[in-house]
């Protein structure tokens, strides 16, 4: 199977229309001093704060450790999150036209999010050899989230498996359950050498790309953006490219 060509004949792409960069979820929240309340002084002299410190120290280590658990493992989250720079864009909406397979196909974004494609479809499952731009467009035109890497010939096992994580997140899709084809949700999971960033995801209208995964934003994406294509059913795809 042979990838076909991907937005030019270079990979190049367009600049997308509407562009945002997602920032990391915060860790907790931070009370400034304005809204802190004043110390309050018992009648033994002690502060309440020193009392509270006092409490603090005497308390087991490992249930202090306990306590700061969640908010360290939040932030830590956060951290990963705005490393890998998820980026959200909006390209311009292309005429959805059928053309002939293996017809080379000019999109407006990197990767494509609507546009022409072919008159077939991939089947709703995970690939290891590309799956060509002309098939998986279809997908999306049928609502389905595409995601996409592109690790080189080394693979990326780990961004394979925050894609089964993502795919797996959404809720089963009753389209796909009443259909009775062994499709749970409409997802596509491919590497795509054309691809600008080692991480990509694609619905009808919306793409995705992060220097490495961020497994909130990109659950995030897949369901705000699902089963939102002009052609809403889930008959399954080929496998034969």
């Amino acid at each position: 199977m042979t990838a076909s060509s991907g937005t030019s004949s270079s990979g190049a792409a367009t600049p997308d229309a509407t562009e945002e960069t997602l920032p990391p979820q915060p860790g907790g929240e931070v009370l400034d001093e304005a809204s802190s309340p004043d110390v309050v002084v018992s009648e033994a002299g002690e502060s309440d704060e020193a009392s509270a410190d006092a409490q603090s120290t005497d308390a087991p280590p490992d249930a202090r450790m306990d306590a700061s658990a969640p908010a360290a493992e939040a932030g830590a989250e956060a951290e990963a999150g705005a490393a890998c720079h998820p980026t959200i864009a909006s390209p311009p909406l292309l005429p959805g036209l059928h053309v002939a397979i293996g017809s080379d196909i000019q999109w407006d974004s990197n990767p494509p999010s609507s546009g022409p494609h072919y008159p077939i479809w991939a089947a709703y499952q995970a690939y290891d050899t590309p799956v060509p731009r002309g098939y998986y467009v279809h997908d999306l035109e049928h609502g389905a989230i595409v995601f996409l890497f592109n690790c080189g010939d080394a693979g990326c096992p780990n961004v394979v498996a925050a894609f089964h994580e993502a795919s797996d997140s959404l809720p089963d899709d009753p389209l796909c359950t009443m259909a009775g084809e062994g499709v749970r949700v409409r997802t596509v999971i491919t590497p795509d050498p054309l691809l600008d960033v080692p991480v990509a995801a694609a619905a009808w209208g919306w793409t995705y790309k992060a220097d490495c995964v961020d497994l909130p934003s990109l659950e995030a994406f897949a369901v705000a953006h699902y089963g939102q294509g002009p052609e809403d059913f889930c008959s399954n795809g080929t496998t034969q490219f």
